[in-house]
């Protein structure tokens, strides 16, 4: 394992009617990120279908956790699942995250 990687998640409520929702009620998103320069380097979800999980992994994959920004706009403009608005909610609390780390000098407080 890299020392300079962290694991970071983020959770957020699914919408009512979905397969995901039926499962799990709530989506986990995990990022494998360099804590150093904000690049997630790994990613996965608890979409329900192998298809929606590579696709959210290919979406994220290589992007700037500092540029939240860039994140929101790739899924806003690419991602058209029902789980959309969950999706970019969990994203941003992995940002915040990692935004609490590096002010802290990477230690996380607890919420």
């Amino acid at each position: 394992m890299d020392p300079n990687e962290i694991f970071l998640t983020g959770y957020a409520k699914l919408p009512k009617g979905i397969t995901a929702t039926e499962l799990y009620r709530v989506i986990a998103v995990g990022l494998i990120v360099d804590k150093s320069t904000g690049i997630i380097v790994d990613a996965d979800c608890s979409l329900v279908t192998r298809v929606s999980k590579e696709f959210f992994k290919e979406l994220v994959l290589g992007k700037d956790l500092n540029d939240y920004g860039e994140i929101h706009k790739a899924v806003k403009e690419k991602y058209f699942g029902s789980a959309k608005k969950a999706l970019i909610s969990a994203l941003k609390t992995c940002h915040e995250k990692f935004k609490q780390i590096k002010e802290n000098n990477f230690e996380p407080e607890e919420n």
